[in-house]
């Protein structure tokens, strides 16, 4: 496995004060660690794991990563290795490039990518999954929705991430009184899980617009109604925010129909893996979306939604953007460095007013580049800001 400097990763190099370590030379045995940023007073650990498809194509390589997803399967036998963990859990923050293809989707669930990511999040503590959805003006034409729908949107959706259906027990596999097969999950909260995620959702909304959109299926579901209870309990505590209350049918129209009306939404895992995915499709391309997830304590983990796209891994084709603008959440939310996410994503922008695309958000006008040339051209912009400060 060849493997050489990717200049996404300089991004995170962005105070005239701090600096990156260079890359460390690549070896036939450990391809694979972590980032150290220095300041003057403050070194981080950022843990890199690119995972598989364009996982690695959107991941810089720096001094050192770990395995993880179906690589790690490969390697190990097992999606999420024992030391992988750990190198995270010791890390300021994690960045996560994606994980799972055709390859391994027959695979035993143990032996799933998927599997891998659950456990880390579970590992890590990291319950409170931020997935921001904004059309850029550059962009707004790539939207599938009509220009004057899509123009503005901003939205912030607040995903619980340890806990419901995809954690909750008993669950597995049986028969029934006719002796069919049969398959059972359990969707099951807490009031202190509910409390938290709640929280952490009006201090965004807080920090945003103001407002605050709970989604569920309180007409159906028991879990449901708890969570609407506990969500109305906790308003009082956050008099500045208004409060309102959605169905999870009812928000997935209203998310093509009227997105703006939404500022920022916080619901359980599985509506909001479905409704995150929705609402980044309003910005014309999944490529585009960051997320980060944190927790009470301890290192965030970090990663584009895209997943892995492995039919176009290899090819130069991936869109390194959501990768960037997950550097820069993991900047301002994973190591309180403001400024430098401020830089990344103004650096962004500034690469998409000079027109440079990826062919998912290719349009007749703008210059066709591929990931590599793309992370270049934003690194380009960094450079000249760091420059700028330099000199000032």
């Amino acid at each position: 496995m060849s493997i050489q400097a990717n200049p996404l990763i300089k991004t995170l190099a962005l105070s005239p004060r701090r600096r990156m370590a260079p890359p460390a030379p690549a070896t036939a045995r450990r391809p694979m660690a972590a980032v150290r940023c220095s300041a003057a007073k403050r070194n981080y650990n950022v843990t890199l794991l690119p995972g598989d498809g364009i996982g690695p194509e959107v991941v810089a390589v720096a001094k050192d990563e770990k395995l993880m997803g179906g690589a790690a399967v490969d390697a190990y036998g097992v999606p999420l290795p024992e030391e992988t963990l750990a190198a995270a859990q010791a890390s300021d923050a994690v960045l996560l490039g994606a994980i799972g293809g055709y390859k391994w989707d027959n695979n035993e669930k143990h032996l799933k990518p998927e599997t891998g990511l659950l456990q880390i999040r579970a590992g890590l503590g990291v319950f409170a999954n931020l997935r921001p959805a904004a059309v850029l003006p550059q962009l707004v034409d790539a939207s599938t929705l009509k220009k004057e729908v899509a123009e503005g949107v901003d939205i912030m959706v607040v995903r619980e991430l340890t806990g419901g259906i995809y954690f909750g027990q008993p669950r597995g596999f049986g028969k029934n009184d006719k002796g069919e097969d049969t398959g059972f999950n359990t969707e099951v909260y807490s009031a202190s899980e509910i409390d938290r995620i709640t929280r952490v959702a009006f201090e965004v909304a807080r920090k945003r617009r103001g407002k605050l959109c709970s989604v569920d299926k309180a007409n159906v579901l028991e879990a449901s109604m708890l969570w609407r209870k506990r969500v109305t309990s906790l308003a009082s505590e956050f008099p500045d925010i208004e409060l309102s209350h959605m169905y999870v049918d009812n928000a997935a129209m209203q998310l093509i129909r009227n997105p703006k009306q939404f500022d920022t939404i916080v619901t359980n895992n599985i509506f909001g893996d479905i409704l995150s995915d929705e609402a980044s499709m309003l910005t014309g391309s999944i490529g585009m979306l960051p997320s980060a997830s944190v927790g009470e304590s301890g290192p965030g983990l970090f990663e584009p939604i895209h997943g892995s796209a492995p039919d176009i891994a290899g090819q130069d084709k991936a869109n390194p953007l959501a990768t960037i603008l997950s550097a820069a959440m993991l900047l301002r939310y994973g190591l309180g460095e403001e400024n430098a996410a401020k830089r990344v994503e103004a650096a962004v922008t500034e690469t998409l007013n000079n027109g440079f695309r990826t062919g998912d958000i290719y349009s007749p006008g703008t210059t066709l580049v591929g990931c590599k040339r793309m992370g270049e051209e934003v690194l380009k912009t960094v450079e000249s800001q760091s420059a700028v400060a330099l000199n000032s």
